[in-house]
């Protein structure tokens, strides 16, 4: 990527030479050059928040930012970039969605999110450390900035407008308001699950800003819970698990299970762990913020249970879950199982069938399929 800083070398995380997607874009090019360009002082405490892969940071690192990033594989990219372009060890401080934002804010750089509720979540609790001489830039791809999200900047910090395209990019540019009065935070939002939906029904879904279908149950996770497996292990993994409704209703259904919620997301675990303590699940949990089911020891999981995502961002692809599936093949002892919801279209039983030797169609309906793969 160049920029007015340099030319640093950046990859996503984790690193593949076949990944033909960049870990940056014209949106993030077009903030750096109006940096420089308009000489923005960057001498006092620069928060990023949103930089997908670190490539905000990683140019700015000598100013010291600050990043705040919801996302485990983010900061992990971060991590490598700013190495591999010799930046000083702790020249960005690393927070996540859920840390507490520092108190001051000089220069605000907000890559603007996929989720609109992410947005108005985290101008919310940056607003405080907002003061009027505070730079706010927002960056993004033209089809990521809508009249909403010009909205919620104007309604939580101050006036704002946006700038020219260029390369299908574009800024928005902010002017802090101090007596501007703030709305409530929404967030965390709580609602009841429906009847007929097995253990969980009639339970308490706890949803942070971001994470899936935050208002009520997707319905592909409500097809998968009236298909649950019953008492096919001890060591259940919720992998992928957003709110943690999957791996809640597991332990509604088996006191004696031990189920260990996975997800990439920081606001997503926090809202798995928020769920499952709202419901009073017995038995034993785990929460833990990660790369799929790195970290968890071979052949240690009787059961995997998995809703995998098909975006990255604005991306359509399969790589993700296909990390899923692969994790899930080396985690799982020999007879244990892997069961996928999915959009019909997918064809996850073919990945299946090419991992494991195996697919089984265990239910479906018009728009999905739950299939269940043994490790022989």
């Amino acid at each position: 990527m160049t920029t007015p800083w340099g030319e640093p070398a950046l990859t996503r995380f984790p690193e593949d030479p076949r990944d033909r997607l960049r870990a940056w874009d014209a949106s993030d090019e077009y903030l750096l050059r109006h940096l420089a360009a308009e000489r923005v002082p960057l001498d006092g405490t620069v928060v990023v928040v949103g930089d997908r892969w670190g490539a905000l940071v990683t140019a700015l690192a000598a100013h010291r930012p600050v990043q705040i990033s919801d996302s485990f594989l983010a900061q992990e990219a971060t991590r490598a970039n700013l190495a591999r372009a010799g930046a000083e060890p702790g020249a960005v401080r690393l927070l996540t969605t859920q840390d507490p934002p520092p108190e001051r804010i000089d220069v605000l750089l907000v890559r603007v999110p996929k989720s609109l509720a992410l947005l108005e979540d985290q101008l919310l609790r940056l607003a405080p450390a907002v003061h009027t001489g505070t730079v706010v830039l927002g960056t993004g791809m033209v089809k990521e900035i809508h009249t909403s999200t010009l909205q919620l900047f104007e309604r939580i910090l101050g006036p704002t407008r946006t700038s020219l395209a260029e390369k299908k990019a574009r800024l928005v540019f902010c002017t802090p308001d101090p007596v501007l009065e703030r709305p409530a935070s929404p967030w965390p939002y709580v609602y009841t699950l429906p009847d007929g939906i097995g253990p969980a029904a009639r339970g308490t879904v706890v949803n942070h800003a971001g994470v899936f279908c935050a208002d009520r149950l997707d319905i592909g996770t409500r097809f998968f819970l009236g298909h649950l497996p019953q008492g096919r292990g001890r060591r259940v993994v919720d992998l992928g698990c957003g709110n943690g409704v999957v791996g809640t209703s597991v332990a509604l259904a088996d006191p004696d299970a031990e189920v260990l919620f996975v997800d990439e997301s920081f606001q997503a675990v926090a809202s798995a762990e928020a769920t499952y303590k709202a419901n009073g699940a017995p038995g034993h949990a785990e929460f833990r913020v990660g790369d799929g089911l790195a970290g968890v020891p071979s052949g240690s999981v009787d059961l995997v249970l998995s809703n995998p995502p098909f975006h990255s961002h604005q991306a359509t692809t399969d790589a993700t879950a296909w990390r899923m599936f692969t994790g899930a093949r080396r985690t799982l002892r020999p007879g244990g199982e892997l069961w996928v919801v999915g959009n019909r279209h997918l064809g996850y039983h073919v990945k299946l069938r090419k991992l494991f030797g195996n697919s089984r169609l265990v239910a479906s309906d018009p728009k999905f399929v739950v299939l269940k793969a043994v490790k022989r």
